[in-house]
């Protein structure tokens, strides 16, 4: 069986969650912490989650663990067959990683955690969101998911990307990412409806409050 090594508040362990849930696979979970424990970094080199626990070793690196879930796991596809299809699908993954979740985590110590970030850095945040977005508005076709009428990774990265995002947005820089991008509040109201997005918020609240406070304790 799987085994997903994480926990409930990182977005990156929940586009794993969630591409399983959604492929209907057995799997279990052990909650774990990034860490520098030799123990842990055996089996993620980085001491990052989520790490993905298989009969053959482990892994690390979520669009790794997508990709191989998707090619080893069968169930509900989250990448098209056509080969054009699938590069644009992570093609548009890879755009809302880069251009918006990273900008957005590089304020998240001031965002989350009561902490600090220098100006510059909020200033390069804030103009890589926007542009983010807007090659979002270019390139996504939100028909009603990302890359068309099939829910595939792109979603995944967007729905755990975008949220965070929009807080940062706001909080920092008084802007609203998505107040003129109707199609994008469109599918997150969709992906809201659905029960594994559900179960996953769910999950993600009951972790929240300890997750928070033991952050402000450690910064």
């Amino acid at each position: 069986m799987l085994t997903l090594h994480g926990f409930n508040v990182s977005n990156y362990f929940n586009m794993v969650k969630l591409a399983l849930l959604e492929k209907g696979l057995d799997f279990k979970i052990n909650t774990v912490h990034p860490s520098q424990d030799e123990s842990f970094l055996a089996i993620s080199p980085r001491g990052k989650v989520p790490c993905l626990e298989t009969e053959h070793g482990c892994f690390s690196e979520t669009n790794v663990i997508l990709e191989y879930l998707e090619e080893t796991q069968g169930g509900k596809p989250l990448l098209p067959s056509d080969p054009f299809k699938r590069a644009e699908v992570r093609a548009l993954t890879k755009e809302i990683e880069l251009y918006i979740e990273l900008p957005a985590r590089s304020c998240y110590a001031e965002v989350f955690f009561g902490g600090k970030v220098d100006q510059a850095i909020k200033d390069k945040a804030k103009a890589e969101l926007l542009a983010g977005v807007a090659a979002l508005k270019r390139h996504g076709k939100f028909s009603p998911y990302v890359a068309g009428d099939q829910m595939t990774i792109a979603d995944l990265m967007f729905l755990y990307s975008i949220d965070l995002a929009s807080i940062v947005a706001k909080k920092l820089f008084a802007v609203d990412l998505l107040g003129d991008f109707p199609e994008a509040q469109q599918l997150l109201d969709l992906l809201s409806r659905n029960p594994h997005v559900q179960k996953i918020d769910a999950d993600k609240k009951a972790e929240m409050a300890a997750f928070v406070a033991a952050a402000k304790a450690g910064k």
